[in-house]
């Protein structure tokens, strides 16, 4: 393994061993220890219908459910944030059936987010037109999901939970100040295969656990798989993080994104203080 490689693991948080049961219960104290010791009652959560937020949905009802047995109020909110009509809505909604959240709320994101490009066009219209259009408006869509989603926890005494995980953020795969903004991550340090070694462990059905991974955010492009945009695979992405050796095109393609990517994953710079 090189060293580089060793590096991000270590950066990541990535053990080198996993244990399914260990790792369910570790982060279920996780949650719910968490939301105790805050003060918070509630846990707010955008579901998909992929995995990953069905995974964290699960262990979040299991979490609050735990505290309400030991007397501690506490609730889940499932949030879904469709923009307009969402391709794969079938499986959020059997995503939603099996977390069976306390509560469900649904907000369209596509009259705001609509609304917001066009304000921005209306000054800038050069610089957010043209072939990136749709990207640029998908991380407005992801951004306006973390407003509604904060919007709610803001008024329920709640946390908001981020659904990145060990995979995601290797690539930088998430919008800054979008899915990547949130209270609390209880997936990370995760590659995707034990994402999904999780969910199977919680009951989720293979449908949901292997469907193929995407972010849903360009509207010209519905349903983009994931590893479409990497140009590698979950797997070589996977092995890469459980310290295996991949094909040098695929360590080149992960270690330039790693690179490239940094900025997500850093607070944001301030100059040194002067003495």
């Amino acid at each position: 393994m090189m060293e580089e490689q060793q590096h991000i693991i270590q950066e990541l948080g990535v053990a080198r061993t996993f244990d399914v049961s260990v790792e369910i219960e570790k982060r279920l104290e996780f949650l719910s220890g968490y939301l105790r010791s805050s003060g918070s009652r509630t846990l707010v959560l955008g579901i998909s219908g992929g995995v990953d937020s069905l995974t964290a949905g699960l262990l979040a009802q299991r979490a609050v459910r735990a505290l309400r047995g030991t007397g501690y109020e506490a609730h889940f909110i499932a949030v879904r944030l469709p923009y307009g009509e969402q391709a794969d809505e079938y499986d959020a909604q059997n995503c939603l059936s099996l977390i069976a959240p306390d509560r469900t709320v649904t907000i369209d994101v596509k009259p705001a987010s609509d609304a917001m490009m066009d304000a921005i066009k209306s000054e800038a219209k050069d610089i957010v037109s043209g072939t990136r259009h749709h990207f640029h408006l998908g991380n407005i869509k992801a951004r306006q999901r973390m407003i509604a989603q904060y919007a709610i926890a803001g008024a329920s005494r709640g946390l908001v939970i981020g659904t990145d995980h060990a995979a995601e953020a290797l690539m930088g795969f998430y919008t800054k100040f979008g899915d990547g903004a949130a209270d609390i991550l209880p997936l990370a340090g995760l590659n995707k295969r034990r994402v999904r070694s999780i969910a199977c462990h919680l009951g989720a059905p293979d449908e949901l656990v292997f469907k193929i991974p995407t972010a849903d955010l360009e509207t010209d492009a519905p349903l983009k798989p994931d590893e479409d945009v990497y140009g590698v695979t979950y797997d070589q992405i996977d092995d890469f993080l459980e310290g295996q050796e991949i094909t040098p095109l695929a360590l080149q393609k992960i270690i330039a994104a790693y690179r490239t990517s940094g900025h997500k994953r850093a607070l944001p710079v301030a100059p040194c203080p002067v003495d």
